[in-house]
């Protein structure tokens, strides 16, 4: 079982993965604006408890945290350390999130953060080897004890080489979707899995988007079917 924990809601678009955002087509559908970042009724979340005093989220769940935001985005910095505080009491969850904003990673960190929350994941999203070759360096650096490469959207082809190294746990990629996805060439995904194997590193194909091309031929796959048909590929790897 896992647990989706939005504390904030809205974002900026700052780079080209953000184009098609799927909170914006979401949020479109109600009349609501993407663009302005509010705290959500679920913010304490993680703390609730029951009427008998345990907590409703049991331990040992992994809580997906901020997938309609980015936990860093500046407009949550009042918010933030809230939310720590309620990460570091949770101490029997495991979270995790994933953010364009590495770079704002260490201005947001709590102060007993030190080298790392043992119970706390971070992906960095890398749709491009611009945004790669910006991300990584600082990802790399970052002080975490857990870090995941996202590879989604995944817009064109990436040289992951220089940056697999023993502190990557997995790489995660998949393709756009929405109505308006940007095209994903298999060629991409399997280069870079091949890139993972050689660097013995965890690699995993989540998504395939909405158009996907392969061996020369374009599918359309409907949105309830991408993850399964990623998983069909059977290109997953584990060392």
């Amino acid at each position: 079982m896992s647990v989706r924990w939005n504390p904030w809601h809205g974002c900026r678009k700052i780079s080209e993965g953000c184009r098609h955002c799927y909170v914006y087509r979401q949020d479109a559908r109600h009349g609501l604006a993407s663009d302005e970042v509010r705290r959500t009724a679920a913010f304490d979340l993680p703390v609730r408890r029951s009427r008998d005093g345990r907590f409703r989220i049991p331990a040992r769940e992994t809580v997906y945290t901020c997938f309609t935001s980015d936990f860093l985005v500046e407009e949550a910095d009042p918010w933030r350390a809230e939310a720590w505080e309620m990460i570091r009491l949770r101490h029997d969850l495991r979270f995790f999130f994933i953010t364009k904003r590495i770079d704002r990673l260490a201005a947001a960190l709590p102060p007993d953060w030190g080298d790392g929350f043992e119970h706390v994941a971070v992906g960095c999203t890398v749709e491009n080897q611009t945004e790669a070759d910006r991300r990584l360096p600082l990802f790399l650096e970052a002080p975490l004890r857990h870090r995941i490469i996202i590879g989604a959207p995944l817009l064109g082809p990436l040289d992951l080489t220089p940056y697999l190294t023993a502190a990557i746990e997995e790489v995660s990629v998949g393709g756009e979707s929405g109505s308006d996805a940007r095209l994903c060439d298999y060629d991409w995904v399997r280069a870079i899995r091949d890139q993972c194997v050689t660097a013995h590193v965890p690699f995993r194909f989540h998504q395939t988007g909405a158009r996907l091309l392969k061996e020369g031929r374009l599918y359309r796959i409907p949105r309830d079917r991408q993850h399964e048909q990623a998983r069909k590929a059977g290109i997953d790897y584990l060392p």
